[in-house]
């Protein structure tokens, strides 16, 4: 999935997806940072040549592992061990043991979670991610990139669950396995995981009523780009910032990650702007993007408007070109020197 973005120069893309491989099983996308985007590896990226699927793996019945073969230890201070009691463990659907129920909000299927886990490979019993040690962005469970059994293994539980998960074959990787895991078409996914948080991916609080002189925004939810129309006025020439909701979520520090939904537009006197990059584009799914704020990885507007805004705010943005791209524009994005950029912004969590 690449779009433009809001970052200065290089142009580099912005983070759709912010899980690490193992649960990105659909398209790909590209991390925030570059350490992240070199790790980036998706199922259809990973599929096996060699690979003649002949529908789903199975196993009879009998070969169906018991989840208490899955062996858990959690030292003190550091990331739990998962080590299995069979193997290859195997299971032929999707298969929950919490071992402490969470008295938290439900996790809702449009919400973005947080979750920490350890998963291994179920033939080897080999770790293939642990993000108790590294940690993980928020997932968006509408993410048609994520794997399908994590999805289920979390939707209405509550926050503060520990389970362990067997993930087969059919709701992680499929017939095409993942080569770059190691993961073949045969192998169950074990998970020990906690869901940590749960909110959800638009903004959220009290709305604000519009700024008089600014453009007015129509939210047109999260797979779709909001629509921005000018007042029939000359672009201001210095940054505008207005709230239209207020969130009561935590403050967004400098040098935090920021996750957030948002369309830009080219400021047009009178019009509705033309859309130049939007979370909401097709092919996007509403995911939200991330990136490191308030050190010059973004446009200055941004890194001037967002710092100290709280998550749940639904932030307008009028950024003049200085506060941009600047004299030379970016052709990628078709902004000339000398247009105003307007953005709305959701800030849908902070990691």
């Amino acid at each position: 999935m690449r779009f433009f973005d809001v970052r200065r120069f290089p142009l580099r893309l912005l983070a759709a997806g912010t899980l690490p491989v193992l649960f990105l099983a659909g398209c790909g996308s590209s991390s925030s940072n570059a350490s992240s985007a070199s790790k980036t590896a998706t199922k259809s990226a990973t599929t096996s040549a060699s690979a003649t699927p002949t529908g789903p793996y199975t196993v009879p019945a009998a070969d169906v592992s018991p989840m208490s073969a899955i062996q858990v230890t959690t030292p003190s201070g550091e990331s739990p061990t998962v080590k299995l009691g069979k193997k290859p463990f195997q299971v032929n659907q999707t298969t929950t043991d919490v071992k402490t129920q969470g008295s938290g909000a439900v996790v809702a299927a449009d919400n973005l979670v947080s979750v920490s886990y350890v998963a291994v490979d179920g033939a080897s019993g080999k770790t293939l991610a642990d993000t108790f040690a590294n940690t993980a962005g928020p997932m968006y469970l509408k993410d048609p990139t994520q794997l399908p059994g994590l999805v289920k293994s979390i939707s209405g539980k509550k926050v503060g669950t520990v389970e362990t998960v067997a993930i087969p074959p059919a709701d992680a990787f499929g017939d095409e396995g993942n080569t770059q895991l190691g993961v073949t078409r045969k192998d169950t996914i074990v998970l020990y995981l906690k869901i940590n948080s749960t909110s959800p991916n638009l903004a959220h609080g009290t709305a604000v009523a519009p700024q008089k002189g600014l453009p007015t925004v129509k939210w047109n939810g999260v797979d779709k780009p909001a629509t921005i129309t000018m007042p029939n006025s000359a672009a201001p020439k210095k940054l505008e910032v207005a709230n239209l909701i207020n969130g009561d979520g935590a403050t967004v520090k400098k040098g935090q990650t920021l996750y957030a939904l948002y369309t830009g537009v080219i400021w047009a006197n009178g019009k509705a702007g033309k859309v130049f990059d939007s979370t909401g584009n097709t092919g996007r799914y509403g995911v939200p993007a991330s990136f490191v704020i308030g050190k010059g990885q973004v446009i200055p507007g941004w890194d001037k408007a967002l710092v100290g805004k709280k998550v749940g705010d639904r932030v307008e943005i009028v950024i003049p070109p200085a506060d941009g791209y600047g004299s030379k524009g970016n052709a990628q994005g078709g902004i000339k020197g000398t247009d105003t950029l307007v953005f709305v912004v959701d800030i849908v969590a902070v990691g």
